[in-house]
């Protein structure tokens, strides 16, 4: 592989990377100095430098049908909204893909989503998590499940080892996968015993990526694992759960019976885990992303505090979620000097892969 391309423009860590959709090769980076730097692949410098203060920048995130600035106006060098409605100290945003809430996940383990366009606070969505909450995706019904297309939808994951998704509507859990307990229940999980199963980052595919990646969740772990979660099972195994708590006048025996059936679907739904027996992550992953160049969703990127990044091809195997060998589902392995903290991919055939690791320079790779 050719040597990374490096991006020079931050003071201190670069912690977030994005990469316009819209407009291919335009890519912003946060970092520990306070500022947002602006890089066009095309240009050898940094565009220009949005210095916000002093304070760490942990998150960005576009808002769809304007990727040219993220909730900024670059021209006038000043935000054009601010919300202040997070007690703690914000982890990540997210906003649907209606552009009409914004979603921020924070150490409390409350998300507060935020209605853009009435410039209020619409909803927090609490009793998920009991640790810090980090991630947020929006729109699980672009993945087409019954159950929600006509629902509004979000899923969360934390360091308290839980994955949530939830009835948007309703404000509240739909459905809570706790991987603490799945890694002490199953025998077959390779996780590494002595880092906890937290989830650092999840990634749910757009919806030109459907028919690439099919209805899937993938989930980066604090043992090294990165699960791929069968979304479409996760939520059926939930309805038969309800159905069952609610089928109170049929025979003790079926019910039983039916009751075992639920539970092991619940535990053990369909999922593919790749993890170190599969030339997986020797440590905590921290990051994870569905590919832009190439197949739209095609293949899955993973970063990790075993300084390396992975390129996964999960399309033959989502079917089954069960991969043969590592030879045919680990693409790609790239070896860093340093730790990674994000990355993201941009829709282009070179410069295509962004990384940020624990130093104020961010790399930039090609992957064919």
């Amino acid at each position: 592989m050719a040597e990374a391309r490096r991006l020079r423009g931050h003071k201190a860590t670069a912690t977030c990377c994005i990469a316009s959709r819209d407009r291919p090769g335009l890519v912003a980076t946060s970092g520990e100095d306070g500022c947002i730097c602006w890089f066009d692949m095309r240009c050898k410098d940094v565009l220009f430098t949005m210095d916000l203060g002093a304070n760490s920048i942990s998150s960005l995130c576009f808002k769809p049908g304007r990727q040219g600035i993220p909730l900024f106006e670059a021209n006038a060098w000043k935000s054009l909204e601010s919300f202040n409605y997070n007690k703690e100290e914000i982890n990540q945003i997210a906003c649907n893909s209606k552009a009409s809430f914004l979603a921020s996940a924070d150490d409390d383990g409350e998300v507060k989503i935020i209605d853009i366009r009435q410039k209020c606070l619409h909803k927090t969505l609490r009793s998920g998590h009991t640790s810090v909450s980090f991630l947020i995706n929006w729109d699980l019904q672009q993945c087409a499940i019954p159950s929600l297309e006509t629902l509004g939808s979000a899923i969360t994951g934390g360091l308290d080892s839980k994955l949530v998704m939830w009835d948007f509507s309703k404000g509240r859990p739909y459905k809570i996968v706790d991987f603490g307990v799945a890694d002490m229940d199953n025998s077959s999980s390779a996780g590494q015993c002595l880092n906890p199963s937290f989830v650092h980052a999840i990634a749910v595919p757009e919806a030109d990526m459907l028919e690439k990646s099919g209805k899937i969740c993938v989930v980066a772990r604090g043992d090294g694992v990165v699960d791929v979660i069968n979304i479409e099972s996760e939520f059926a195994a939930a309805q038969s759960k309800s159905s069952l708590k609610a089928q109170k006048g049929s025979k003790s025996r079926s019910k039983s019976s039916a009751s075992t059936a639920a539970e092991t679907l619940n535990q053990n739904g369909r999922r593919l885990h790749l993890d170190y027996t599969l030339g997986g992550h020797t440590a905590s992953v921290s990051c994870v992303a569905f590919s832009l160049f190439g197949e739209r969703g095609k293949s899955i990127i993973s970063g990790g505090n075993d300084k390396t990044v992975k390129i996964w091809d999960c399309s033959r195997h989502l079917d089954a979620l069960q991969p043969s060998s590592s030879n045919d589902i680990l693409r790609l392995n790239i070896n860093l000097s340093k730790k990674v903290n994000w990355l993201c991919s941009t829709p282009t055939d070179s410069e295509n892969l962004v990384v940020c690791d624990t130093t104020k320079v961010v790399k930039v790779y090609t992957i064919s």
